[in-house]
């Protein structure tokens, strides 16, 4: 299990501590249901599926953007591949595309930000989801916040003023945005990040689902940061 923890962020590395336990005890809990979502999708019109999920239905397959991929979903097998090559989309993936359909109801994005505490029942584990996700990007960019817009970019992500900050936005999902933000630190004050979401998150994806979306976001950058 503790594999598909690490796929989060599109990599793979050993368990951390705490924060590691947080992460895998909710991606266990997302994957038990997964033959019970792909039943529930299957009772359903794929044209309305794709209508509320910003996705596409040619008779065959559902077609979306799933990070910088283009991923497909046979029907009725919802089964997912990716379009470039045809392989198969690891567990992890399969899991969170079940769930983004599940949960569309074409709802309009938001158009403002929201932190983790003020999702569904996200008050709870907020400070586990702030380890992995905003203390994770000031740790990687504090000392070098240039290199925020280097790794941003890289990863298809747009600057923002909307945010009064260094801030850039990512669509893991075509009706999902998440805003990676840097508040540089400076002599009195160190930096601090933060991993947010437009408020209208939640017609999308479950709480759970989003703090992995919003963790492997801060994976994804971190990765790019430069050498300690």
């Amino acid at each position: 299990m503790a594999g598909l923890i690490d796929q989060a962020d599109g990599t793979r590395r050993r368990p951390e501590e705490a924060i590691e336990r947080a992460r895998q005890a909710w991606q266990a809990s997302m994957l038990r249901p997964i033959d019970e979502l792909a039943g529930r999708l299957r009772a359903l019109d794929p044209a309305g599926i794709a209508r509320r999920s910003g996705s596409v239905f040619d008779g065959r397959t559902l077609e979306l953007r799933y990070w910088q991929s283009t991923v497909r979903l046979l029907w009725p097998e919802l089964s997912a591949v990716h379009a470039e090559d045809g392989k198969a989309c690891a567990t992890f993936d399969q899991a969170m595309l079940l769930y983004y359909l599940d949960a569309a109801d074409g709802a309009p994005l938001a158009g403002h930000w929201i932190g983790y505490r003020e999702l569904p029942d996200g008050g709870f584990y907020h400070q586990a989801y702030q380890g992995y996700s905003g203390d994770r990007l000031a740790l990687a960019f504090g000392d070098h916040p240039q290199e925020l817009q280097r790794a941003a970019e890289a990863l298809g992500g747009e600057a923002t003023d909307a945010l009064g900050t260094l801030a850039y936005v990512f669509k893991p999902l075509p009706r999902i945005r998440l805003a990676a933000v840097l508040w540089p630190g400076d002599e009195e004050l160190r930096a601090r990040g933060a991993v947010l979401f437009d408020a209208a998150s939640s017609h999308y994806m479950t709480t759970d689902g989003l703090a992995l979306l919003g963790g492997g976001l801060a994976g994804r950058l971190a990765r790019r940061a430069p050498p300690a």
